[in-house]
């Protein structure tokens, strides 16, 4: 037969739209055709499929006119991940291997002169998509990129290390409908256990800062976002560090989620299954880097830190354009990347904490050290972060430098495990009553569920009102107010709670200068 049908999957953002490699071998002069929209890596194929399949010991059909076709034709095909689908297809419609059998198993795989499969980027998206469509097939993927597809709940994931490995279970006569044996260079892989518990720095680490430990908790509680102000070396980034230890475990759906982006970016590690992500990228990150973009578009920090923590350390440094990115992102919980020949969308869902001094020499307010600013220094160093954004920030902490005498005398704090333990109470609470964690109520959901008496929506009108703050930077408030109590185990939402939330929406200066 010369022409064949083999199955794969391109990446397109998060999504893996199915692709059928079609071969056709005809009479006429000898060459090498590939279409259907394929970038640059995918044309290179052709050279490392020819010396593939020469260097296994098969046999690649010189004197016949190869064309391959990727279809659909208009959908974009980028990397190396079709080389191991194009080599089976010349390989089934010149008859070395049955072509019939290949029906109901993709494959992607890069391959090397030798013959050697390579992992690929995506293999877990690939097997999501698998997953949501209801497909029932069997993937057959590298090392390295199939302990990742297997990760998904009864996924049918096949490893092979060599070109070989795989021709060799779709000979022609071998049995049809058979799961192929296990062999040295190939065998199903199955899912590994989950941790309970990925391992975090632990906030015992942390001597003093009680204001901030408590700040932490609130927004571990609730999903909320933070940002942190102090001098240098008062224990910010310490504090960042350490605050996914205080969320819960990840479930295998969050898990899944995460590990796929991180996977479509090439950043998939086994090691840290289950754990939740800390990005922390350097103050020159441009807005694509933080949010995304490229052609093809990639995911952004904001998105690798999905179902995790970005922590910007000295945010007033990143570019402008960078933190007003995070604008939308903040609020949606998803990012959508529009182009000119294409629109992909990526999940976006994490808490930002971010750190700042409160001046450019780092130590106005301080005890320790006398300021140098200007006060138009401070007010052009401190207005690089927008209002906008300071509003879409729940909580503004100050954190404040930790006397000598008291960081060596001072007994180890409160651990993780205890704390998290409350803020998993918190959030049950929150879940059980709405469905969802404080910080995503909606405007129309705050009413039914905020449960704010009386005396406390008076003093919050008074606050607002003395404060000239923004309907969302009431809203946030009351939602920050709703976290405490159900800190607190409380029913309704009191005067005391909310008195706690005000505390944490003042202004810069205010917050330094107290």
């Amino acid at each position: 037969m010369s022409l064949s049908l083999v199955q794969s999957r391109a990446l397109l953002g998060l999504e893996a739209a199915a692709v059928t490699v079609e071969v056709h071998l005809a009479n006429g002069l000898p060459s090498f055709t590939l279409v259907g929209l394929a970038d640059v890596e995918v044309k290179e194929a052709r050279e490392r499929v020819r010396s593939a399949i020469q260097n296994s010991a098969l046999e690649f059909p010189h004197n016949k006119r190869i064309t391959v076709n990727l279809a659909p034709a208009d959908l974009p095909k980028d990397s190396g991940r079709f080389d191991l689908p194009i080599a089976l297809g010349i390989l089934a419609a010149s008859g070395q291997i049955d072509g019939s059998r290949l029906a109901g198993h993709e494959f992607a795989g890069e391959l090397s002169l030798s013959g050697e499969l390579r992992p690929v980027r995506g293999a877990l998206a690939m097997s999501l998509a698998l997953h949501a469509e209801r497909v029932v097939t069997r993937l057959v993927l590298p090392p390295g990129s199939a302990e990742e597809a297997a990760l998904v709940p009864d996924a049918q994931v096949y490893r092979a290390s060599h070109l070989l490995d795989v021709v060799r279970h779709f000979l022609p006569g071998a049995a049809d409908g058979v799961p192929p044996e296990p062999a040295p260079g190939w065998s199903r892989v199955s899912a590994q256990p989950q941790s309970s518990l990925a391992p975090y720095p632990d906030m015992s680490d942390v001597k003093g800062q009680m204001g901030a430990r408590r700040a932490l908790e609130i927004a571990a509680a609730g999903g909320h976002s933070l940002l942190l102000i102090g001098p240098p070396g008062a224990g910010k980034s310490m504090l960042a560090q350490r605050f996914a230890g205080l969320l819960p475990a990840m479930t295998t759906d969050e898990a899944l989620e995460s590990a796929a982006v991180a996977s479509l970016a090439g950043r998939f590690s086994l090691d840290r299954w289950a754990e939740r992500p800390t990005c922390s990228p350097h103050h020159t990150a441009s807005a694509i880097a933080l949010v995304g973009g490229g052609s093809p578009p990639r995911p952004g920090e904001i998105s690798l830190a999905h179902h995790g923590v970005l922590y910007l350390d000295e945010m007033p440094e990143f570019p402008r354009a960078a933190l007003e990115a995070l604008r939308e992102p903040l609020e949606s919980g998803t990012i959508t990347i529009a182009r000119a020949a294409r629109r992909s969308e990526f999940p976006a869902r994490f808490q930002l904490i971010g750190a700042m001094n409160p001046c450019p020499c780092g130590y106005l307010g301080s005890q320790q050290k006398a300021c140098r600013c200007t006060p138009d220094q401070v007010a052009r160093y401190q207005s690089k972060l927008s209002g906008p954004l300071l509003d879409r920030i729940d909580l503004h902490v100050e954190v404040p430098a930790v006397a000598a005498t008291d960081l060596l005398q001072a007994q180890p704090g409160e651990s993780s495990a205890s704390i998290r333990q409350r803020c998993g109470a918190a959030r049950k609470r929150s879940i059980e009553r709405q469905g969802k964690l404080n910080q995503a109520l909606q405007a129309q959901e705050m009413d039914a569920h905020l449960l704010l008496d009386d005396a406390a929506a008076r003093f919050l009108n008074v606050a607002a009102a003395r404060l000239a703050w923004s309907a969302r930077s009431t809203h946030r408030a009351l939602k920050v107010a709703r976290t405490i109590a159900d800190l607190a185990g409380a029913h309704s939402t009191q005067v005391t709670h909310v008195a706690e939330a005000i505390q944490y929406r003042r202004s810069l200066i205010q917050t330094i200068g107290t």
